[in-house]
């Protein structure tokens, strides 16, 4: 890729009906204002972790990651996995060493992980499959290295014998896709971040949103026949909306970072980001939609939120899909001619061909966008 830029954009349009996909603090739907109205608002977050979570039914597990405390148990099991006939016990004792292993950074000394007990480090994680088997295996290794210099130095210690940026070198090399995709941040050492090669926003509604609160009892199933009343009380905020969704992902950037498995990291985003939703009270509302509209561009200036289309809230009494997609459209059709060159290529479902975007289904949006991907970043 001589210049460096090629963008998949994902618009979405997506109505779902009463629910409480996303919640705050207080337990209500979260909102935003926008343009001056108060919206639905899905958190980026939370479709991200959505997202992840179908990784597992899309990609081999051995390409992706974990994003956990518990990094020491999983190293652990690994080296239990490469070495079963080991001292689970001497494992354990290695491991805890070896994380707490300190090296310099910024005049400053570090250890390579923080711990808030005696299992769990301070912080989450993001580590690739890959990085946590490699790591377990630079154990093993050391530990045999250990064991034969304990023959002539009994005082000796794993960590006299580790090299704690071998070890920092295995946590950055082979990143996972979802490591690649949604990054990394390691607050107490900026050479173990990974810039996201995706960005997700949140998703508001179309339109102005108001909401609403469900009265709900339930019904005590042993109370005495003589008792009339409801076992509990108790009230619950939802709202109904037209959203608009949209993410972006920078393939040029992702290819640097897994090489040839690029194609198929966009494949699965193309198809989590699409068909995922949040889990948020979804016994209670069952609200699981499919896109009303998609429409994917492919780009090799710069990525492009199409958000303006619903600065001005849309207003309707007979629902808000067909006049959020016109609005959507007409926005970009301007934006096209004011301000940037239309994309390289495009596809839509749910939806007429327009602007010369080729009308597909989802099957075929996700092959044709694998296949232009790996014909791209070779």
């Amino acid at each position: 890729m001589a210049d460096n830029r090629l963008y998949i954009d994902f618009h979405v349009i997506q109505t779902v009906p009463p629910s409480c996909v996303n919640r705050d603090d207080t337990g209500r739907p979260k909102t935003a204002v926008y343009g001056g109205a108060n919206r639905a608002r899905v958190s980026s977050q939370a479709w991200k972790h959505s997202m992840r979570e179908m990784f597992k039914e899309l990609v081999d597990n051995e390409k992706m990651g974990y994003r956990t405390k518990y990094i020491k148990q999983l190293i652990i099991e690994n080296m239990c996995k490469l070495s079963p006939n080991g001292d689970k016990s001497k494992y354990d004792d290695a491991v805890d060493e070896i994380m707490k292993l300190k090296y310099k950074l910024n005049n400053k000394d570090h250890a390579l992980f923080s711990f808030e007990n005696s299992e769990k480090t301070k912080v989450l994680f993001f580590i690739s499959n890959v990085q946590s088997i490699k790591f377990a295996e630079k154990v093993l290794e050391d530990i045999k290295r250990w064991q034969e210099k304990t023959t002539e130095d009994k005082k000796s210690k794993i960590k006299d014998i580790a090299n704690v940026q071998e070890y920092r070198k295995i946590l950055s090399d082979n990143p996972s896709i979802d490591l690649a995709l949604f990054g990394r941040m390691a607050a107490d050492d900026n050479d173990l971040n990974v810039d996201a090669s995706a960005q997700v926003a949140h998703s508001i509604s179309t339109h102005a949103v108001q909401n609403e609160y469900d009265y709900f009892t339930a019904v005590d199933d042993c109370s005495p026949a003589d008792n009339a009343g409801a076992g509990h009380l108790g009230t619950m905020e939802f709202n109904s909306s037209t959203l608009y969704r949209y993410a972006t992902v920078n393939a040029a950037d992702l290819f640097k970072l897994i090489g040839e498995d690029t194609a198929d990291a966009v494949k699965a985003f193309a198809q989590a980001f699409i068909c995922s939703m949040p889990t948020g009270k979804q016994n209670s509302y069952a609200n699981k939609t499919l896109p009303d509209m998609v429409y994917v561009t492919v780009r090799k200036d710069q990525p492009v939120n199409l958000c303006g289309a619903f600065e001005k809230p849309v207003y309707s009494k007979e629902g808000y899909a067909e006049l959020s997609k016109e609005a959507l459209f007409g926005y970009a059709q301007k934006l096209y001619e004011d301000y940037s060159d239309p994309p390289v290529c495009s596809f839509v479902l749910g939806h007429d061909a327009v602007l010369g975007a080729e009308k597909v289904d989802l099957s075929a949006l996700v092959e044709k966008l694998h296949e232009y991907i790996a014909n791209e970043v070779v």
